[in-house]
């Protein structure tokens, strides 16, 4: 066999073993609509507020902002409350320490005057976490993978509006315990009972699309359907799933108003008009974020957002680019 024709054979190998249009994520999956709580670790601690030392408020008026994340104490790298204070505790007689938070995108270096008080604990004149916990509602999970996700849209500090960047976390089992329901102008939200020891999964990824991670619990028996894609979905009739009461799944009828492929997170534009819903809610309220959505027997997107000033209306994200995201 001569050079040309075996390069000519070893192309045409290569062109039946790459496949085409392959997708990581299966064609069938498990709709969610359950509530969850969710608890998310942060890889750095974050400054939410101040507290007077003395009359005086030292943190503040050393520089320092809410949503200021610590990255550093002397110098050091942390990533935890436990961490921020074994360090000032590691010399009893020191007056001051350096910290370095990431405010956006700059690094600042600023010097912080420590107070003990009359029981001699020392006061920093901060308010600071290093972990967040709410609810959400899962979207679904892949039944090939075991990936599950979640709210589809990214988990912020309500301080700073800004993603939070994770370590790890879990989802877990939460009860709705009631609603409070949005009104023109005002967003309400789900009141829900938290069981954090009966954890559903544990979560490995914050992004705009939503939260993901590996589903630990036993999902067998749960019906998986197919994803529809964005180019099929038809204005009018299709349902939300989601939890009001309880762990009660339930189905509700809401109205698609727009679809735009273009927009990569809010691609759809839809109504409720479930009176049910409506009398209970008042629309969307905190805490649907992730219900997905159905259509003609196929999951199509979750709910993402509420129109504030039309709070029966809100916004969704295709479930393709949820799962394009979940299963990278």
């Amino acid at each position: 066999m001569n050079f040309k024709k075996l390069l000519l054979k070893l192309s045409l190998l290569l062109i039946c073993i790459i496949p085409v249009n392959a997708l990581a994520y299966s064609s069938s999956i498990i709709p969610g609509g359950d509530n969850l709580g969710i608890n998310v670790n942060l890889n750095y601690v974050s400054i939410v507020g101040f507290y007077k030392v003395n009359d005086a408020y030292i943190g503040e008026d050393a520089g320092f902002k809410i949503g200021d994340r610590i990255k550093k104490v002397n110098q050091q790298e942390i990533s935890s409350i436990e961490e921020m204070v074994q360090l000032i505790h590691q010399d009893a007689d020191q007056k001051q320490i350096d910290i370095t938070v990431m405010r956006e995108q700059e690094e600042l270096t600023k010097t912080l005057k420590l107070v003990k008080d009359e029981n001699n604990v020392i006061k920093t004149g901060l308010y600071v976490k290093d972990k967040i916990t709410g609810i959400g509602t899962l979207t679904y999970i892949d039944p090939e993978t075991k990936i599950f996700g979640a709210l589809g849209h990214e988990i912020t500090d309500k301080n700073s509006s800004l993603k939070v960047e994770i370590k790890d976390g879990n989802i877990f089992q939460s009860e709705v315990v009631g609603i409070t329901p949005s009104e023109n102008g005002k967003v309400g939200e789900k009141n829900a009972k938290f069981y954090t020891d009966s954890i559903y999964g544990k979560i490995q990824k914050n992004e705009e699309e939503g939260i993901f991670g590996t589903y630990q619990e036993d999902f067998h028996g749960s019906d998986a359907i197919e994803v529809g894609k964005l180019e099929d979905v038809k204005l009018g009739k299709a349902y939300l799933r989601t939890v009001v009461n309880g762990n009660e799944k339930k189905d509700y009828e809401i109205k698609i108003l727009e679809v735009d492929e273009q927009n990569p997170t809010k691609n759809i534009l839809f109504e409720i008009v479930d009176k049910e819903l409506l009398s209970i809610s008042g629309g969307v309220v905190a805490g649907m974020s992730g219900s997905p959505i159905l259509q003609d027997g196929k999951i199509i997107a979750a709910c993402t957002h509420v129109v504030v000033n039309h709070p029966e209306r809100g916004f969704a994200i295709a479930i393709e680019n949820m799962l394009e995201e979940g299963e990278k």
